[in-house]
C-alpha cells in the first residue's frame, strides 16, 4: 500500500452507512405505499420525523459510521508517522487526543450526521409538496398525483439516502484529518482526487484540476472558481459551493492527505496560494512552510 492510499476514504465504512439510511429509506418507501392520498402521505413523513425510534436509530447509525472512521484513521496516522519517524510523536498525540478537540469533534460529527439523517422524511415531504403543487397547477387530479408519488418517490428516496451517506462520509472523514493535524502542527496537506491525478472519470473537473495541489488548512481553496466550466453560450456557470476543503461539498470523494514528510512527495508541485495556483519547488516550500526536510 501506498502512503498516499493509506489516506483515502474507506469504502467499506461509506458502504455501512449507506445501508443504515437505505434502512431508513425502506421504511420511508413502505409508509408512503400504505397512504391513500396526497395529505396522508405528507402527515405520514412528518410523524415518521418525529418518531422517538428514528431517533434512535439515527443516532446509533451516525455512532457507528463515526467511531469507524476515527478508529480507522488513527490507524492511518500512526502508519503514516512510523514511515517518518514520528511514530513515538503521534501516537502519544492520539492517545490524549480523545480527551481534548477531537473527542468533542467526533461527539458534534455525532449529533450533526443523526441530525441529517432525521431530516430524510421531512426533506421528502417537502419534494413532495412542490411536486403537487407543481403538478396541480398542470390540473391534474389529487389521485392520480398520489398514485404517481408512489411510483416516483421510490427511486428518489433512496438516491437521497446515498448522495447523504456519501457525503457525510467524506465530510466527516475530512473533518477528522483536519483536527488531528492541526493537533499535530500539520498546516498543509495534498489535495487528492479518487483515481490519481486526473480522477477516474467521475471526478468534476475542478477537482481533477486541484488534484495534487499543496493547500493550506487556514486557507481552503473555491475550486470551481478556479476551474471554471464555460457553457455553450460562453458564460461560466455560477457555483453556490464556495471555498472548502478536499472531501468537503457534496457528492464529493476527494479527500487530504496531510504534508507529514516533504520527502513522500515529487518536486516541484503546485500550490495554493492567494487565490490561485502556482509551482513551488521544494526549498521555497521548505522556507515558506518551516518544515523540516
Amino acid at each position: 500500500m501506498t502512503m498516499q492510499s493509506l489516506w483515502e476514504p474507506k469504502l467499506r465504512i461509506e458502504r455501512l452507512f449507506r445501508n443504515a439510511l437505505q434502512e431508513i429509506a425502506k421504511q420511508i418507501i413502505m409508509r408512503i405505499g400504505d397512504a391513500g392520498d396526497i395529505d396522508t402521505i405528507r402527515q405520514t413523513l412528518q410523524k415518521m420525523s418525529k418518531a422517538p425510534e428514528l431517533l434512535t436509530y439515527a443516532e446509533a447509525a451516525a455512532m457507528q459510521m463515526v467511531t469507524h472512521l476515527c478508529a480507522d484513521s488513527g490507524k492511518t496516522w500512526r502508519q503514516a508517522a512510523f514511515a517518518n519517524s514520528r511514530g513515538r510523536e503521534v501516537y502519544q498525540a492520539i492517545q490524549r487526543e480523545l480527551q481534548g478537540k477531537t473527542g468533542r469533534l467526533l461527539l458534534e460529527q455525532v449529533q450533526r450526521n443523526a441530525g441529517i439523517i432525521r431530516t430524510l422524511p421531512n426533506n421528502i415531504a417537502d419534494d413532495i409538496t412542490q411536486y403537487i403543487a407543481r403538478e396541480t397547477l398542470k390540473g391534474r387530479r389529487a389521485s392520480d398525483i398520489a398514485e404517481e408519488i408512489k411510483k416516483k418517490f421510490p427511486e428518489q428516496t433512496k438516491a437521497n439516502a446515498d448522495l447523504i451517506g456519501r457525503t457525510e462520509v467524506s465530510k466527516t472523514q475530512s473533518a477528522l484529518v483536519e483536527s488531528r493535524a492541526r493537533q499535530f502542527g500539520i498546516e498543509w496537506y495534498v489535495w487528492r482526487a479518487v483515481g490519481g491525478i486526473s480522477g477516474d472519470g467521475r471526478t468534476r473537473k475542478s477537482h481533477r484540476g486541484m488534484a495534487g495541489v499543496l493547500v493550506n488548512w487556514n486557507d481552503p481553496p473555491a475550486p470551481e472558481a478556479l476551474f471554471p466550466i464555460i457553457g455553450k453560450s460562453g458564460k461560466r456557470y455560477r457555483s453556490t459551493l464556495g471555498r472548502y476543503h478536499a472531501g468537503c461539498c457534496p457528492n464529493c470523494r476527494c479527500y487530504a492527505e496531510p504534508v507529514i514528510s516533504l520527502d513522500m512527495f515529487s518536486w516541484p508541485m503546485r500550490i495554493y496560494r492567494g487565490g490561485s495556483i502556482s509551482r513551488i519547488s521544494k526549498r521555497e516550500f521548505i522556507k515558506l512552510s518551516g518544515i523540516a526536510a
